[in-house]
């Protein structure tokens, strides 16, 4: 990594923006830098700087029709700390321009370190940059590399992949998550802090933080009850006691327990124990990780006490499930919204 001399910015960073780049990304990931870089916000280049870039400098549009018109054309390398490639929409299938992929090979001579940002990564295994090397995937994204690139090694229970000279991030909010781990590396903790708080963010999630799993249920009204289960998705590994939970949602353990039962018809100990076994059913058909360690990242102490609760809520072992991906009564395991044969699982 470059260090800044004198006044220079700490952290310098090219910004690769594709045809129907997705605008959420980008924005999380510029604003952090932006706030980091200045005093307040004011916006000055001050700590961090940044450059957006097209193939010749022209202005490309955004997947929701926003337009990015301050674009310089392909900067060389070597002055930026990073170069960051930001990807779209993907329905024409289209690989990057040449002169893009070009220029990737060009900062991957250099030593840059190259960063695939939401579909961005797609760009780096076109130009042939990913060989043998993990890639950080949104879940919704995940079936559909797996199918375009066989030989990747999509990875979609995390929020970001740290590999040194390869970082790439599943995109959305997390891009947010990724700019404060970069500003914090190169700036300091207290700019990182600074950038996510005016952002209305708590501290920053680590890269190994799991991606929020989609959980299929009908909307639900009861305030209270949505809360709790937004804090029981932020911590699918652990067991968070019902007091706990209560405590955190402002609220007492056996009015928790009523609103539960009225809305959903289970208690919450029920929920947050069948949430994690979702959470565990979606790393068995999604990553090649061992039942013991996907039991480990559920919150199971062990994985007989995991296979076990597996069975009883699925009627199949994880070992059975994983080689056929079907449930036993028939029903395929929905890829993407964690149900089964349109029935919500919870």
């Amino acid at each position: 990594m470059s260090v800044a001399a004198n006044n220079a910015p700490s952290l310098s960073v090219g910004i690769v923006l594709l045809h129907r780049f997705t605008l959420l990304p980008f924005a999380a990931f510029v604003d952090c830098l932006r706030l980091a870089a200045d005093e307040g916000d004011r916006s000055r280049p001050l700590r961090a700087q940044w450059v957006f870039m097209t193939p010749n400098g022209e202005s490309v549009t955004s997947s929701c029709g926003a337009v990015i018109s301050a674009c310089q054309p392909f900067q060389p390398p070597a002055r930026f700390d990073y170069l960051v490639v930001i990807g779209g929409v993907q329905e024409d299938k289209a690989a990057p321009e040449a002169s893009t992929s070009a220029y990737l090979r060009e900062a991957d001579h250099a030593g840059i370190p190259l960063v695939g940002l939401c579909t961005g990564v797609y760009a780096l295994i076109q130009a042939g940059l990913m060989k043998g090397r993990r890639c950080c995937v949104s879940w919704y994204h995940h079936h559909e590399m797996t199918k375009r690139f066989p030989s990747a090694e999509p990875v979609a229970d995390r929020l970001f992949i740290d590999d040194g000279d390869r970082i790439t991030c599943a995109g959305g909010a997390a891009a947010a998550d990724l700019a404060a781990f970069l500003i914090e590396r190169h700036i300091g903790k207290a700019w990182a802090m600074k950038s996510l708080h005016i952002m209305l963010l708590d501290e920053g999630r680590q890269g190994t933080s799991p991606q929020p799993q989609p959980v299929v249920f009908g909307r639900v009204e009861d305030r209270i009850v949505r809360r709790a289960i937004l804090v029981l998705e932020q911590h699918l590994g652990q067991v968070i006691s019902m007091d706990a939970l209560a405590e955190r949602v402002g609220t007492s353990r056996r009015n928790l327990e009523r609103r539960f039962k009225a809305t959903l018809d289970v208690s919450p100990q029920q929920f947050a124990r069948e949430l994690r076994l979702r959470y565990g059913l979606w790393l068995l058909n999604y990553t090649g990780k061992s039942i013991t360690d996907i039991g480990a990242r559920c919150g199971f102490a062990d994985t007989a006490h995991f296979s076990r609760q597996f069975r009883a809520c699925f009627g199949a072992s994880p070992s059975e499930l994983r080689k056929n991906a079907t449930l036993p009564n028939g029903h395929q395991v929905d890829p993407f919204f964690l149900h089964v044969d349109g029935q919500p699982a919870l």
